[in-house]
């Protein structure tokens, strides 16, 4: 059923958001809409960063890549507005920026992001936007011997602790390499290493820490209230560290109009990725109250909402449930491991661990239609340089 009012207009579908979600959202209703859907993409930043690979950065590897947006709107036929959502009129269908401007919807898909917070004071809190910087001097400081026990910290709410366990073993990899004696310790809430994979996934995981040296204290929920001093519960133990390096905790966008759930200010979502209490309004990735936050999983929810709004332009069938499906990449400072699982009550099912990927493209961000645009992207601009 076409809803747009007149078949001689476009049906107008808003994105607010410049990440993986509304990336994977724009592309989708490309494919669906066959002209038919006019897609404006709302962004208050100028690029796009592939920021799964930034924990590189601080081991000397280049700076993860970046597109620009103003590009890739222009190749995908979407029409790019550089400002950001300051709060929603969903009465009205309209959409009030930072800017001062409006824009009328028939569609609006949030794809916001989360908020990161840091949880534990006297910890370096990673920040993918700027591991590098965070990071750089601590990798200086074990080369040079000052650090001889370090700690990698996963707060309370574990949305997706994969890097944590990346940094861990790069370190522990580069401390190898420099025959530096360094005791790494991660501690985290999980019951078992990245127990959201599964236990086949676990399993690997758990071996591959202890092959490295690597001890993990699991079901263990952590504060910091003095330098260098990890306190652990239950048991009332404590975990003596030089530097302590700690995941951030995430909170949703928190915009006025906008539904945010109980916990931590997220955006509640349905089956069809539609927010409950709003007309035609959609969200997808970090902004969403679903637990994990990860880009594959972004993109995923990115998949199913274009398609219910493609449905409401008469563009496409009825969309199909979100069913989560994760692929990670595990970088290790040696040969990566490549992670998969359903998901199902917050663990994985059908949990797989290979040296190769299951997936394709085998990228960190296994997203249908994004994935293989920056694939494409990259070998054109391969060929070029």
């Amino acid at each position: 059923m076409t809803v747009s009012g007149s078949s001689s207009q476009p049906f107008k579908a808003l994105i607010a958001g410049g990440g993986v979600a509304a990336l994977e959202a724009a592309l989708a209703l490309r494919d669906f809409g066959g002209g038919r859907i006019a897609t404006t993409m709302l962004a208050p930043c100028p690029e796009f960063v592939y920021r799964p690979m930034a924990v590189r950065e601080p081991f000397g590897f280049a700076q993860a890549h970046s597109y620009r947006l103003e590009e890739i709107a222009r190749d995908i036929g979407v029409e790019l507005r550089s400002d950001s959502l300051k709060w929603l009129d969903a009465g009205s269908r309209t959409v009030h920026t930072h800017a001062g401007n409006q824009l009328s919807y028939d569609a609006l898909l949030l794809a916001l992001g989360a908020r990161m917070c840091p949880r534990l004071k006297h910890a370096i809190t990673i920040d993918d936007g700027r591991l590098d910087e965070l990071l750089h001097g601590l990798i200086q400081d074990i080369e040079g011997g000052y650090v001889h026990r370090l700690a990698f910290v996963v707060p309370g709410r574990v949305e997706w602790p994969l890097p944590i366990y990346e940094l861990a073993l790069m370190t522990g990899a580069r401390a190898q390499d420099m025959n530096i004696d360094l005791s790494i310790t991660i501690v985290t809430p999980e019951d078992a290493p990245l127990a959201i994979f599964g236990l086949e996934a676990s399993e690997t995981v758990r071996q591959l820490l202890e092959e490295n040296g690597i001890l993990t204290i699991t079901s263990a929920y952590c504060e910091v209230h003095e330098p260098g001093r990890v306190a652990i519960n239950p048991g009332g133990r404590h975990l003596e560290a030089d530097r302590i390096v700690a995941m951030p905790e995430l909170y949703g966008p928190s915009v006025a109009g906008v539904p945010g759930g109980s916990a931590g200010g997220f955006i509640p979502v349905d089956i069809h990725c539609k927010v409950p209490g709003v007309e035609r309004v959609y969200a997808a990735g970090d902004a969403t109250d679903f637990a994990i936050k990860h880009g594959g999983i972004a993109a995923q929810q990115a998949d199913v909402a274009a398609q219910a709004i493609a449905a409401l332009a008469g563009a496409a069938d009825e969309p199909e449930p979100f069913h989560p499906v994760i692929h990670g990449i595990l970088l290790t400072g040696g040969k990566p491991v490549y992670l998969s699982a359903h998901v199902t009550g917050g663990h994985g099912s059908s949990s797989q661990s290979a040296d190769t990927a299951t997936w394709s493209p085998g990228t960190k961000i296994a997203a249908k239609y994004l994935a293989p645009y920056l694939e494409d992207r990259d070998r054109l601009a391969a060929s070029e340089g």
